[in-house]
């Protein structure tokens, strides 16, 4: 069954046994059990390990909140927080972890379970205005645009890219968590603000060659489809600094497809950056 080939529980034998069923005296009936069967496996299996079809799903929105990863070489916290939805400091809390964050291959997390931010009087302070203009800016029905003024936060935000926006951040019909911008393959992507690299690599799907920077608590941005990343972890990068090639590694065509987190969480990355 390929549908569950990275899952992590190794009791479809024993429970596909202990489940027989006993065969029917009918053609229908047999297929009826059959498909019964099938549908009870799915649903056990999905109450109990994650697998890589929901990353490829463009309607299914995290955060994860079930099941438990399997990490695996090279793979870090950050990587695997942003797979899910959640907020590495969040996610490492709930797993008894703490900065820096060291994790190892075989190290079991736990999705299941909710861990705690910790905030600052200055961070809350400056997260809650940035929270109350972001409702304030969503109370009308138009789509946010970059002509709007942007949202206060404690990061200096720059464009990644200075092509087209072909296709904006919604979380409604197709979801797209970021904005896609188009380019030539080879253009330059360009860091959006100061910070630390804390992913470079390509296994998270549907990302393609993908960049993650840490900027602050708070906030995270990474850069998908790369045809070449030209930054390693571990590496500080400042703003504007050029730190991957523009591709369609991951996609149908040369785009960046540029993303904001905060706190874990997708926000709208044209509200963020500067006016054009």
């Amino acid at each position: 069954m390929t549908l569950f080939s990275g899952c992590q529980s190794s009791l479809l034998p024993a429970r596909a046994a202990a489940l027989a069923i006993p065969p029917c005296r009918t053609g229908i009936r047999a297929r009826r059990a059959a498909s019964v069967f099938s549908l009870l496996l799915f649903f056990i299996f999905l109450s109990g390990c994650n697998t890589s079809a929901i990353y490829q799903d463009h309607l299914y929105n995290p955060p994860v909140y079930w099941g438990s990863h399997v990490v695996k070489k090279g793979e870090t916290l950050y990587g695997i927080a942003w797979r899910y939805g959640r907020d590495y400091r969040e996610l490492g809390d709930a797993n008894g972890l703490s900065a820096p964050w060291t994790i190892h291959p075989g190290q079991v997390i736990r999705l299941d379970k909710k861990g705690d931010i910790p905030r600052t009087a200055s961070a809350s302070s400056g997260s809650s205005r940035a929270s109350t203009q972001q409702r304030s800016s969503n109370s009308g029905r138009a789509p946010a645009r970059s002509s709007k003024a942007p949202i206060a936060s404690d990061i200096d935000w720059q464009w990644p890219h200075g092509g087209t926006v072909i296709a904006r951040y919604s979380t409604s019909g197709k979801v797209n968590k970021g904005i896609d911008i188009a380019g030539q393959p080879g253009d330059a992507v360009k860091a959006a603000a100061k910070g630390n690299v804390v992913y470079a690599g390509s296994g998270l799907l549907g990302y393609g060659n993908l960049i993650i920077v840490n900027h602050s608590e708070h906030y995270l941005s990474a850069y998908a489809h790369n045809r070449e990343i030209l930054v390693q972890e571990g590496e500080d990068v400042k703003a504007g600094q050029v730190i991957a090639e523009l591709g369609s590694t991951g996609t149908d065509k040369p785009m960046l497809h540029f993303e904001i987190r905060r706190n874990g969480n997708p926000v709208d990355p044209s509200r963020y950056l500067p006016r054009r």
